[in-house]
Formats: structure tokens, C-alpha cells, sequence
């Protein structure tokens, strides 16, 4: 049976017709988890007694209550008692028991509903159930037209209508379950204790203020007072008014040097914008000149390497190799022992006649260049002062070269003639006469010193020795050709002298 009625609660919840509440703090749904006796027959002396639980669906415990109805008003959950601290519901209507029917009395849990509104209580029709307390329906407990769930209905419908009228009267959305309940109840208890207090507060001191002694004051001394108060009013009134021109004028002030704070704060802006502008000009300016200055200092470096340098020192170097002169590595003479080929002696002697040609070159007009020395490579030529010219390249016979030695005496002639004009362009520049220049080895027609330069008829050693004593005077005259037109110091000349003695020997 217990089962039975267990489906019944089950497939009554799952009813979709059938309202559903939700808590108004905690927002869970509650439902109406049984109905006792719902299906208990009407009795026409008592009125219905429905037994129903509302809980939390967390689990909370139900709240219960029964109690019997009249058709005025209608019975909530039991509220705690006005000794713990929750205030009564107000009233809103009288109600009229009746001595005749049993029950307990109606207690502060409950709203009264004026008369006109018990209609709303009633089922408009049959087929929604019977009225809650109705006299006029007749209806007993053996009447089978009446349905079992009808009086559930009727139930369902006032505990709404309830809960709509707990809500406005308490201030409190309703329903709430029980622990929400218990949380507000908690509240409105330590708020009515606060009250509590803060009346025993209020009436201490009210007591005390009502023990105080008082001094009445007479007619004259309350117009002294008064006056004294006006008084001390108009001064109070006028220095206000003096402390509001202050003020004003401070304001003024205030405002004239926020003006001139504004244009501070802009010349201070430009300031710093024309001073960063500056800052940058004058750091892109030290760079540059700190650009140009090392670019400076890199030409004069190099100018001073350039002007160390003997161009046509390196481009001739002159030098010698055991008993041979040679200048660019190229030998001039032959040994019986070392026999040279003809190729190497003519490229040293274009050598030799394209070095002479050009500084012969750099001083004409000045120098008379009546020798003329026409360089071609390994093949030289040189044109005597009646244009003739003879081959100075070989290969020649030993004892038929006239035209080869012809050339050999006219190069020797041409050297002599460039150092006779050195020496006179050192004596115009003042030198004096140990220091002007001069040939180590001495030249007269075809002999250099004692040596004779001609191959007819002449020794191989003596031919050797008298070219490379020719070598030798024509690096003197390099030296001063340096010297003189600013490519290399004339110190250069005195610290390469000591290379002779070693080539003389």
C-alpha cells in the first residue's frame, strides 16, 4: 500500500500542470513531495485537512503545518515567536472563531484576507475540485462524484495565492526554503538585537538629558545673548564676505599664473625641442668634422707614404748581382764564365734608356737635350746631334760592333750631360760646392773611369765592370732627380751612397 501511494506522490509531482516554486535566495526548486490523506473524504461538519511538505532539493528539511481553515484566510508555516526577536506579521483583518468547532486557536503564523477575496479560494467549477470550506455543497465523505485529487488542486492553488500574499506583506520573496529560512530568521535577529540595542542606547541617554539641571535664563539676559549672538553673526557675516574677496582674488591670481604656468610649460617645451635639435645638429656636426679630420689624417698619412716613395726607384730598381749591375733584375755585361744572353742585355739597356729618357723629359726646356734617347722596349735607339741613329741592342760581333759601341759612348755622353746640368741647378739653389751633385765615377767620352765601355777590342771584364760603374752613375742621378722634384728627401741620396763602395768593388 505504502507503494502504491509512493507512485501516486511520484506521478502527481511529474504532473506538467502542476505549479513549481523555486526558492527565492538559493534559486533550487521545490516541490511538493506528498500530500497526506488527499484522497480523505469531505466531511460536512470540519473542514478538509491536507497535510503537505515543502523542501529544498538539496535535501533541506520539510516544513509541515495543518491546522484547520476557515474560508477568510489562510494558514502559513508556524514563524518563531516574537521573544526571539522576529517581529509579528501585521494583521490585515479581524477573524471570528467559532465556538463550536474544535481546534487550537490561531496563533501570529497567519494572514488574514478580507472576505471578498475567499472567493479566490474557491474552484470555479466541479471538475477543478471542491472548495476548501464550503457549507453549501453537501458533499460527505461517501460522495463518489467528488475526485481524489481535487482537494490537492485547491490546495496547490491557495498555497500559491499564499506565497504571493506572504511576499508582499513580509518584504521577502517567497517561498523559501527552510534553510534560507533559517539564514533570514538568523539575520532578522541580530538586526533586531541591533535595534534593541541601539533603543536602550536612545532611552540612556534621554534619562540622562532629563536629569540634567537646567538654567533658565530671564527676559534681559536672553536679549543680552541675543544681541551678543547678532553681533558675533554680523561680524562672522562680514568676515565671510571679506574671505570671499580673498578668495576671489586669489582665484584671480590663481588663474593668472596657471596662465602663465601654461605658457611656461609650452616656451619650456620649445626650449627643449630646439635645444634637442641643436644637440643634434652640433653631435651630426662633430661627427662629420671628426669624419673629416681622420680622413685628414689618413691623406696627410699617405701623403707622407707618397712622398717617401721613389716612383721611379721602385720602377727602376738598380742594384747588382756579383760582378753584373742590374737594374729590374736584368743583368748588363757578359763574363767568359757567365755567359748573359743577348735578350737580358737589351732589356736592361731599354731599361736603362727609358729611365734617362724621362728625366731628361721632365726638365726640357731647361735641359738641352741634344742626345736623343728613343726607348722601344728591348730595342733602343739613340739619335746623335746630326740625327743619326744607332741600335743599342745586340746581338753584335765581338770585333765588328762599330754601331753598337757608337750607341754605348752617345747613352755616356747623354748621362754626363744630365749630371753637368744637376750640378748647375744646385749652385742656382744655393747649395754649396761640396754638396752639389756629382758622378762617383768619373765619365770622359767612352770611359768611365778607367774602364772603356766599347765591346770591340775590348775585354769581357772591362766591358762588365765599365757598364756597371755606368749603372752606378745613372742611380745617382736618379737619387737626385728625387731629390729635386719633391719625391723623395734628399737624405736619400746620402743614406744610399754606402750601397756604392760594395758595387765598386
Amino acid at each position: 500500500m505504502r507503494d502504491e501511494t509512493l507512485d501516486k506522490r511520484r506521478a502527481l509531482a511529474a504532473d506538467p500542470n502542476l505549479p513549481r516554486w523555486v526558492c527565492q535566495n538559493c534559486r533550487h526548486h521545490l516541490c511538493i513531495v506528498g500530500v497526506d490523506s488527499y484522497a480523505d473524504k469531505f466531511s460536512t461538519d470540519s473542514a478538509s485537512r491536507y497535510g503537505m511538505q515543502g523542501s529544498s532539493v538539496h535535501g533541506a528539511s520539510s516544513v509541515s503545518g495543518s491546522t484547520r481553515m476557515d474560508h477568510s484566510y489562510v494558514v502559513l508555516p508556524k514563524q518563531r515567536s516574537p521573544t526571539q526577536g522576529v517581529p509579528p506579521r501585521p494583521r490585515v483583518g479581524s477573524v471570528q472563531t467559532d465556538n463550536n468547532q474544535p481546534g487550537k486557536a490561531m496563533e501570529e503564523s497567519f494572514v488574514m484576507v478580507p472576505p471578498p477575496a475567499a472567493s479566490l479560494y474557491k474552484c470555479e467549477s466541479g471538475t477543478d475540485g471542491v472548495a476548501s470550506q464550503s457549507t453549501s455543497t453537501g458533499a460527505g465523505p461517501n460522495n463518489p462524484s467528488q475526485p481524489n485529487n481535487s482537494g490537492f488542486h485547491s490546495t496547490i492553488t491557495v498555497l500559491k495565492r499564499a506565497f504571493e500574499i506572504a511576499s508582499s506583506q513580509t518584504q521577502v520573496e517567497q517561498p523559501l526554503c527552510l534553510e534560507c529560512m533559517r539564514v533570514l530568521s538568523d539575520k532578522l535577529d541580530k538586526e533586531v538585537e541591533d535595534v534593541n540595542r541601539d533603543i536602550k542606547a536612545y532611552e540612556a541617554c534621554l534619562q540622562r538629558l532629563e536629569g540634567e539641571t537646567r538654567e533658565v535664563l530671564s527676559e534681559a539676559d536672553f536679549l543680552r545673548e541675543k544681541l551678543k549672538i547678532e553681533e558675533e553673526e554680523r561680524r562672522l557675516e562680514a568676515a565671510i564676505e571679506e574671505t570671499e574677496k580673498q578668495c576671489a582674488e586669489v582665484n584671480s591670481q590663481l588663474k593668472d599664473l596657471e596662465v602663465k604656468s601654461q605658457r611656461f610649460n609650452e616656451l619650456e617645451e620649445r626650449y627643449w625641442h630646439e635645444f634637442n635639435n641643436f644637440q643634434f645638429q652640433l653631435t651630426s656636426h662633430q661627427e662629420e668634422r671628426d669624419a673629416i679630420l681622420a680622413k685628414i689624417e689618413v691623406s696627410q698619412a699617405h701623403l707622407e707614404l707618397l712622398k717617401r716613395t721613389n716612383v721611379l726607384n721602385d720602377a727602376f730598381p738598380i742594384w747588382h748581382d756579383g760582378e753584373f749591375g742590374t737594374i729590374n733584375n736584368f743583368r748588363l755585361g757578359r763574363l767568359p764564365k757567365i755567359p748573359v744572353e743577348w735578350d737580358e742585355i737589351n732589356a736592361a739597356w731599354g731599361q736603362a734608356c727609358l729611365l734617362l729618357h724621362t728625366m731628361a723629359q721632365y726638365f726640357q726646356p731647361k735641359f738641352s737635350y741634344r742626345i736623343k734617347i728613343v726607348p722601344m722596349g728591348s730595342y733602343p735607339r739613340i739619335v746623335d746631334t746630326n740625327n743619326n741613329t744607332y741600335e743599342l741592342f745586340g746581338p753584335v760581333n765581338l770585333f765588328w760592333s762599330t754601331r753598337y759601341d757608337k750607341a754605348m759612348t752617345l747613352f755616356l755622353n747623354c748621362l754626363k750631360d744630365f749630371a753637368d746640368f744637376a750640378n748647375s741647378k744646385d749652385q742656382e739653389n744655393n747649395i754649396p760646392a761640396d754638396k752639389c751633385f756629382k758622378l762617383p765615377y768619373k765619365i770622359e767620352n767612352d770611359k768611365v773611369e778607367s774602364y772603356t765601355i766599347t765591346q770591340s777590342f775590348n775585354k769581357q771584364e772591362n766591358w762588365t765592370k765599365a757598364l756597371k760603374y755606368t749603372l752606378c752613375n745613372l742611380k745617382w742621378a736618379l737619387y737626385w732627380f728625387v731629390g729635386s722634384t719633391n719625391f723623395q728627401p734628399l737624405s736619400a741620396m746620402v743614406s744610399s751612397h754606402s750601397e756604392f763602395p760594395s758595387m765598386s768593388s
